[in-house]
């Protein structure tokens, strides 16, 4: 039993030991890296030798072959940033094939389970962890890579919610776990109860169906992980490292290369344990050297000039609104649990503690919570989760004589759905031969992500434009539409009824009913499979 936390700067892969019953991480020879008192962590990186034939290095072997230090478009960092995501620019073409982020994270996950199968580390179950706010496209691309693995059950689960899991804290607790790691900022309110029986469905988002957990074979009592709110936004250790290699380009003239990346990343490190910091490299090579020198107070100026701690207020101010409406109040959070590299540094346990008592704030595991509180959904533990993200249909806003969206199911719906979202639509032209309808999932409303290419960088920036951002679910040819119309459509009757429903794995499906000829035309498909 293995769990994964695929993240964009590390990756932790965890496994559950029947022995002890207690979680342990584990370390790939050759792709883990193990820095002080940290435990092993793969780092998220790859470097592609060979696209046509899939031949790849991951983890360490990328630095330990000196992969990182150049500006190669056969290597890529914060890639799991890019996939699900409408990248701007130019993808990079290599051996005559254009790689997208999806295709370079594929390689990455099914390189570690092809290792830990070498190793002999059988993987029967597996649990896989996302970000809060990770859209449709990244959890439908996550199933896809699982459907190819030699797995027999495998699991998804929000990465905060694991988190609370990891932990270990006591039943009937409002845990806040602050997951600030090297693409995401994810914030999510958790109470653990221990109240439903076993024999009950489901753990997590079950992705294949395999062998039942221990504890629905053994007919104990299951945990009850509840999650009563959560927010999250796309910033995360990555664009502090940009701002970095940003800030030394324009102070000291240095170029704007992986190598100044790396460099900026171990002095942004140093100074979560020291207030002065400094890095010193000479290329062998090129014969140039570098010598990068920064200190708390102007990393801190740095953080302020890019509205760090502003974007980190609106997180926590959206999540409290949200325990609010819940009659939870700031005071009655028992525990805020900090989780990610970039929670480490002091700027932003500083800021936690402007919220929260200092004496409820545990910061002691966070690169290993996220693993292991997974591997919970293999020992009996079912999550009560709802909808971060609402789903709706774009429809022509005459006012404005621009596009808009309409939310048809809103944040916030518990999941599965017990009744479906019903929507009566007609044809509006004479002889219509078909409807077509653009389903999308809803975002943020404080303004959207846009993820592009600068040079050999991977860079997301906010846009502040106040719309909601949208990521369409059919909106390509032979998608967009719902229903072919035999007889054809004539404008001034309802034709067909839509009914909308969330499954117990997050995903939107959609049953089609046609009214004239009583036909189903449509029967629970899963919308963003419609193409």
């Amino acid at each position: 039993m293995l769990a994964i936390d695929f993240g964009t700067s590390n990756t932790c892969i965890t496994r559950w030991n029947p022995v002890t019953a207690q979680p342990e991480t584990l370390s790939i020879p050759g792709l883990s890296d193990r820095i002080g008192d940290n435990p092993p962590l793969i780092p998220s990186l790859v470097y592609v030798e060979n696209a046509a034939q899939a031949k790849v290095l991951v983890g360490q072997q990328v630095r330990d072959r000196g992969c990182d230090r150049k500006s190669d478009p056969r290597f890529f960092r914060s890639f799991k940033r890019g996939i699900g995501a409408d990248i701007q620019g130019f993808l990079p073409e290599i051996d005559g094939q254009t790689i997208t982020f999806e295709q370079v994270g594929q390689w990455f996950l099914t390189t570690l389970i092809a290792q830990l199968e070498a190793s002999q580390q059988k993987v029967e179950s597996l649990v896989l962890t996302v970000p809060v706010d990770s859209f449709e496209a990244y959890r439908h691309w996550l199933g896809n890579v699982c459907q190819s693995l030699a797995v027999e059950q495998v699991r998804m689960l929000d990465e905060p919610t694991a988190a609370a899991l990891g932990y270990g804290m006591a039943d009937k607790e409002n845990l806040l776990v602050i997951d600030f790691g090297g693409g995401t900022l994810d914030l999510s309110l958790v109470r653990l109860d221990a109240s439903i029986q076993a024999g009950r469905q489901p753990l997590g988002f079950l992705l294949k169906f395999g062998q039942k957990s221990l504890a629905e074979k053994s007919g104990q009592k299951l945990k009850t992980a509840r999650v009563l709110a959560k927010a999250g936004q796309n910033l995360g250790g990555t664009d502090i490292d940009s701002w970095l290699v940003d800030y030394f380009a324009a102070t000291q003239g240095l170029a704007v290369t992986s190598l100044t990346a790396r460099l900026a990343e171990r002095v942004k490190i140093q100074l979560s344990s020291q207030t002065q910091a400094s890095e010193v490299y000479f290329d062998d090579e090129t014969l140039d050297s570098y010598e990068l020198e920064l200190n708390r107070d102007t990393l801190e100026n740095i953080l302020k000039e890019h509205q760090f701690f502003d974007r980190l207020n609106d997180s926590m101010n959206g999540l409290l609104q949200q325990a609010r409406r819940q009659g939870i109040e700031a005071s009655d959070i028992n525990a805020v649990l900090l989780v990610g590299g970039t929670s480490q540094m002091p700027a932003v346990q500083n800021w936690v503690k402007q919220y929260f008592e200092e004496s409820k704030i545990r910061a002691e595991r966070p690169f290993e919570a996220i693993a292991q509180g997974a591997l919970q959904l293999t020992q009996g533990v079912e999550v009560k989760d709802f909808l971060y993200h609402s789903y709706g249909i774009r429809y022509w806003d005459r006012r404005n004589n621009r596009h808009s969206w309409h939310p048809l199911i809103r944040t916030g719906q518990p999941y599965p759905m017990n009744q479906p979202v019903e929507l009566v639509l007609g044809a509006s032209l004479e002889n219509q031969p078909s409807i077509e309808l653009i389903i999308g999932e809803l975002g943020s409303e404080t303004g959207g992500t846009e993820v592009y290419y600068d040079g050999d960088r991977l860079i997301t920036r906010r846009l502040d434009n106040g719309q909601t951002q949208v990521q369409p679910l059919n909106d390509k040819d032979g998608a967009r539409s719902i229903a072919q119309l035999t007889p054809p459509g004539f404008p001034g009757s309802d034709r067909i009824k839509v009914l909308f429903q969330v499954d117990g794995q997050r995903f939107l499906r959609m049953t089609v009913e046609d009214l004239l000829t009583n036909e189903t035309l449509l029967q629970d498909s899963l919308v963003a499979q419609l193409s």
